[in-house]
Order: structure tokens, then sequence, then C-alpha cells
């Protein structure tokens, strides 16, 4: 509702009260001021090639979601990292509660460990595999061994020191 009513307002200001700044005051700020193409001739607006960026660096996220049994077994038991692996399923309540608490917990490690977060429904085989009996399940994986496991929800205290524990601080 905001967005829409900052768009109205924004699409009712007439060309004539603004202008665009000349090229020597946009080197100067980090940002080039943004204008609708109805309001600004395109031959008006120069941007300085310093204003423009481009990134390339990868982005490297603490959580996943396991695709099949190969991408577990690339991602998880091959990883170099500790692992947190999240078992959990859509309709799992407590699911809905531990998930966000424990990916939160894991990215105050600042990639210290990696959560996998694995769909029984989706991914039975790995659930039997791993003796998954109830959901939410979250084991600790280090070096494709099982160090630690623990079944049902946890406070962020109990969580912080059973990541403590697998990265061993």
């Amino acid at each position: 509702m905001a967005q829409r009513l900052a768009l109205r307002r924004f699409l009712s200001i007439s060309p004539k009260k603004h202008s665009v700044p000349p090229v020597s005051i946009l080197s100067k700020v980090s940002a080039a001021p943004c204008y609708p193409r109805s309001l600004v001739p395109l031959t008006q607006i120069t941007v300085p090639a310093s204003i423009r960026t481009f990134s390339t660096t990868p982005v490297c996220r603490a959580t996943f979601n396991i695709q099949d049994g190969s991408d577990f077994q690339d991602r998880v038991v091959n990883s170099q990292k500790p692992v947190v692996v999240d078992f959990h399923a859509q309709w799992c309540g407590p699911c809905k509660i531990l998930g966000p608490r424990l990916e939160k917990m894991v990215a105050k490690q600042q990639g210290k460990v990696l959560m996998a977060k694995v769909d029984i429904d989706d991914h039975t085989d790995l659930a039997i595999e791993y003796e998954v009996s109830a959901v939410p399940t979250v084991l600790a994986m280090k070096n494709g061994d099982v160090v630690d496991k623990f079944v049902g929800i946890k406070d962020e205290d109990q969580l912080e020191a059973f990541l403590k524990k697998l990265i061993g601080a």
C-alpha cells in the first residue's frame, strides 16, 4: 500500500519542477537520481562511468535446500565445513518455528557452519537412511559423520550451544 502511494506521488510530479543535476554534481554522489523516461529525455542524463558498478563476487549462502541424493552427498557428506541438517516437512508446525530460528543461529556463525534443509516428503530415502522417525530432526555432521542429533524444538540458547559444540569453539 505504501509503495503504491509513493509511486502515485512520484508520477504526479511535473518534469518542470525537477531538473537533472549536472555531471559535476553526479560525480560527487554515490548514485545518480532515477527519473522515469517520460519525465526526462535520455539525452539529458549523463552518468559518469565511475558511478556504474558491476560485481562478479559469488554469493555464499550458509543455508541451502537439498535437491536429491547426489546433491546431499556433494554438499553435506563431502563438505569441508561442519553441516547442520534440518529434516523437516511442509505440514509440520514445529518445523515452521524451528527452521527460521535455526537459520538465524547458523547465520550468526558467519560461515563457520553450513545448514542443509531436507524435506522428508521429497527425500524419503535420506530420512530412512539417517533414521529420522519424527520431525523436526536436526543432525550435526562433520567430515561426513553424524556427531550430534536432536529431535523437536530448541530455544536459541540451546541451538547456540549445539552449534558451538559442532564447531568446536
